[in-house]
């Protein structure tokens, strides 16, 4: 394992038994600005346009935001309703599987686009401003279940970081929806951190950090290489549970 990594992991262990002792000051005021947060980023960097205040506006207010679009409003809320619906299954400690990646996809476009949530594409895709080519449609099943074994496989054998982001990764890989497959994945990863006692781990969607972010998944996909991407979601991961234990005191 590369070196960075190995620092990096040894650090979120050393976190996570600070956040662990710390978890009784935990309130719903700092878990709500967490989610809102991780909500305004990862929709950020698929191109919603909304502020971060604009988003907290729509989801705790309820509120429509003028020159802004259904799409974007849709958006904001399903990703904050999904997060709440991961942190459920981690509570219950459900078994990732095919069934729970559509469940929560289906939460992702609720709304956007019903022929779709939920359901494997059907048609080939493009990736703009990429040069990894998704899978064909028919191969997407097959990929998927064979995903799922692997699941079963690493789940236990993988440090829990390392076997988030690989979920994360094979997920933007594989791009088994027609939409959504960024905000799926990313929830996947969530969903395998908050499992295993991890607080929820916020990619920015600022330029330069998207940029890189895309870099690095383009890295994976054309030279099979995930250095850069492991690195990448390490580091977010690290940055994410050091900001809460200081915010916890």
């Amino acid at each position: 394992m590369n070196s960075r990594i190995e620092y990096l992991l040894t650090r979120i262990d050393k976190l996570k038994q600070k956040l662990d002792a710390s978890r009784p000051l935990l309130n719903k005021t700092i878990l709500q600005a967490i989610d809102i947060e991780y909500t305004y980023s990862s929709n950020r960097i698929e191109g919603n346009t909304l502020t971060l205040r604009e988003t907290d506006l729509v989801i705790n207010k309820g509120l429509t935001i003028g020159g802004k679009s259904m799409r974007e409003h849709l958006e904001a809320i399903n990703h904050y309703e999904a997060i709440a619906f991961i942190k459920e299954l981690a509570t219950a400690n459900s078994i990732l599987n095919e069934n729970i990646i559509k469940d929560i996809h289906s939460l992702v476009l609720r709304g956007i686009d019903r022929e779709n949530a939920g359901k494997y594409r059907s048609v080939p895709v493009a990736i703009s401003g990429s040069r990894h080519e998704p899978p064909q449609p028919w191969q997407v099943p097959k990929l998927m279940e064979d995903l799922n074994f692997r699941i079963q496989e690493e789940s236990e054998k993988l440090h829990p970081v390392i076997f988030a982001a690989e979920i994360h990764e094979r997920i933007a890989t594989i791009h088994p929806f027609i939409d959504g497959n960024g905000r799926t994945a990313r929830l996947l990863m969530n969903l395998i951190l908050l499992q295993n006692g991890y607080t929820i781990a916020n990619i920015s969607g600022d330029t330069e950090n998207r940029l890189a972010y895309y870099n690095a998944l383009e890295k994976c996909n054309l030279n099979q290489d995930k250095t850069d991407f492991m690195v990448l979601i390490t580091e977010y991961v690290y940055d994410s549970m050091e900001k809460l234990v200081r915010k916890l005191g």
